[in-house]
């Protein structure tokens, strides 16, 4: 029986089906829109480093084929056949898309769904409809996306923009339109209407609902030539790294054409002979200075008159000479949105998209830097146990529930942040180490017993379920196997699994304080477990 995904769901696709050739189908349609549906093949940085692997109605398949577009069958709007141990290594996500060719919006569409298919049964199938969206003009449905193994996600986040945006969010570049190429001929394996027959990898038979007769393809006709593809450019994702300044003629100063358009001749402004160069701008916060006067120097500079010779005159010191403009300058620190439900913007910055999921995100209350669309923000109470418990063990933790539709941006002193993924598992992690979790997810106090510990005993934060608990550590932690030889400082120990025994080690004792010259540890702690259990540390000691 297949599993109904919600929005945000993920599972590893071992647990779905022990088969690695599947059918992927889509189902989705408006009174009178039409859709072009993709599948994009990203790597590590889930950018589309090779155009070739960006598989859509003009390139229906991968070199080696791992991905294949099938076409309308089974009662699918599209499918697909993905062969996942022969997808390269380089690649890393495959995530299927729907686009609307021509106007319309997301809001329209009927019910819809993508579906899995292995050995002709259906494994998985993930439901949307138009109210789940506004104004959008594509949605990225689902991912598969390699993390250890490869795991399947249903997403269902719209996308402002087309096909043409959407590429270029993944990193691609649109090539310019050519005169459409001449339509094929129905292929020659394509078997005869009244058959509809499955694809022999496990595509479902179609649904009993009436369709509409289609006339049926000419068995066994030639293939028409197919036209040569359109020319790809390659995909430049670095970002642009300003140069120092270097000594250089003076240059009359441009303004940074629109990304990806050629410079054009900039106009020579009022009462400026042409070619001659315009006079600097005034710093900011200074007003410009009256025309034929020069402009005064930025705060901290010599004058242009004792400059030495040779040196760019009216420059500010720090700006590229070569004037590369705001928008490159700040390319680096762009919003990242990876169509997932957590996404960290960098080290200390983590992004939760509040409309994946479902469920609402418990954080650390004053955590939130800022939010976008409509969030409701409310206290989250412990209830009088749960404080009573939390004072008494050291494991309070000061809550608020975010829900909504919009993100939001949570931070905490620059630590660094660690989004961390249960499937079903758990993890012991200190209340003081938790930024946020998602609401789905149980969590309760934990005891670990020992002789040397004041009051027999200390205390974590057990979280167990599906969903994401994102950890917060001073520093780069070290993720260590848990052995029969593995201690850990408890004052700098974050996180175990759950699984781990944690036992008092009996090397270092707290009496030792009492005496001079002692080593300055007080409690350490030994783990033990079966292998894949892991312990995470930091470098530094509460």
């Amino acid at each position: 029986m297949a599993r109904e995904f919600q929005r945000g769901h993920k599972a590893k696709i071992s647990d779905l089906t022990a088969g690695t050739d599947l059918y992927v189908g889509v189902q989705i349609a408006a009174p009178g829109l039409t859709f072009d549906i993709s599948c994009f093949g990203l790597d590590a940085n889930e950018q589309l480093s090779d155009d070739r692997y960006f598989i859509f109605f003009n390139q229906p398949k991968s070199p080696e084929e791992s991905i294949q577009l099938l076409g309308a069958q089974s009662g699918d709007t599209e499918s697909f056949r993905v062969t996942l141990d022969r997808i390269p290594a380089a690649i890393q996500k495959l995530s299927f898309t729907a686009t609307l060719d021509g106007a319309g919006q997301m809001s329209q569409i009927g019910p819809g769904y993508i579906r899995i298919v292995a050995g002709g049964e259906e494994v998985v199938r993930y439901s949307f409809t138009g109210s789940e969206f506004t104004t959008e003009r594509a949605v990225m449905l689902g991912d598969f996306y390699l993390k250890d193994v490869w795991r399947f996600a249903a997403v269902g986040q719209g996308f402002d923009g087309g096909l043409e945006a959407l590429l270029k969010n993944f990193g691609g570049e649109v090539a310019e339109e050519e005169a459409p190429p001449a339509p094929a001929a129905a292929p020659g394996f394509a078997p005869p209407a009244q058959a509809a027959a499955p694809p022999a990898f496990g595509a479902p038979p179609a649904p009993a609902a009436p369709q509409a007769p289609q006339p049926a393809p000419s068995f066994g006709a030639p293939s028409a030539p197919t036209p040569p593809p359109a020319p790809q450019q390659p995909v430049h994702t670095a970002p642009t790294i300003a140069a120092p300044l270097a000594p250089q003629a003076p240059a009359a100063p441009q303004v940074p054409s629109p990304y990806g358009q050629p410079q054009q001749p900039q106009q020579p402004q009022f009462g400026q002979v042409p070619g001659q160069a315009a006079p600097p701008a005034a710093p900011f916060g200074q007003q410009a200075p009256p025309y034929g006067q020069p402009a005064p120097a930025p705060y901290g500079q010599q004058p242009p008159g004792s400059m030495p010779p040779g040196a760019p005159q009216g420059v500010p010191q720090g700006v590229p000479a070569t004037g590369a403009g705001l928008q490159a300058a700040l390319q680096p620190y762009k919003e990242t949105a990876t169509g997932q439900r957590w996404t960290p913007q960098n080290q200390q910055l983590m992004r939760v998209d509040l409309t994946m999921g479902g469920a609402g995100v418990l954080a650390r209350q004053g955590s939130m830097v800022m939010y976008q669309g409509k969030v409701d923000f409310g206290y989250k109470s412990a209830g009088f146990v749960g404080r009573a418990v939390g004072n008494a063990t050291g494991q309070e933790m000061q809550l608020m529930r975010c829900t909504g539709r919009g993100q939001v941006f949570l931070a905490e002193e620059g630590s660094h942040l660690h989004p961390i993924e249960l499937q079903g598992d758990g993890i012991c992690v200190s209340a003081e180490s938790v930024l946020a979790f998602d609401e789905s997810l149980q969590y309760e106090v934990r005891r670990v017993e020992g002789h040397g510990i004041p009051g027999g005993a200390l205390f974590t934060m057990l979280f167990q379920g599906t969903g994401t608990v994102v950890v917060k550590t001073h520093g780069t932690p070290v993720v260590l196997p848990v052995t029969p030889t593995t201690f850990a400082d408890c004052n700098a120990v974050v996180a175990w699994s759950a699984a781990s025994q944690v036992i008092v080690s009996s090397q270092v004792r707290l009496r030792r304080n009492a005496y001079p010259g002692h080593s300055g540890e007080t409690v350490n702690l030994q783990f033990r477990g079966a292998p894949g259990n892991f312990i995470v540390v930091q470098p530094y000691e509460v």
